[in-house]
């Protein structure tokens, strides 16, 4: 699966339980996305580090941004190294790093 996410365009995730707040202020969607059920799924993993190109979407539809935009957010989340999020190959990183 990991090289089938890897040749993919881009990978779209929708984010379903992540409502916009109707105010400017990013706290609501920043604990929203950081809450979000995606993050928990073992698949989660390829379909972050696969693609070149993530997008996240929550449930109104209108882009949240890519993982390049989120990856502040993204590493926060999951601890995933930012080299790693930006292609970095997985053999550069230790085993116990790649199991975390």
């Amino acid at each position: 699966m990991f090289r089938w996410y890897q040749n993919a365009k881009k990978c779209y995730i929708y984010l379903s339980e992540v409502l916009m707040a109707k105010t400017k202020a990013s706290d609501y969607w920043e604990s929203a996305f950081q809450g979000s059920k995606c993050f928990t799924h073992g698949w989660t993993l390829q379909e972050l580090l696969a693609p070149s190109v993530v997008e996240f979407f929550p449930r109104e539809g209108k882009r949240l941004g890519n993982k390049r935009v989120l990856e502040r957010q993204i590493h926060d989340i999951t601890g995933i190294a930012n080299s790693a999020l930006r292609g970095a190959p997985l053999v550069q990183f230790g085993v116990d790093e790649r199991f975390s």
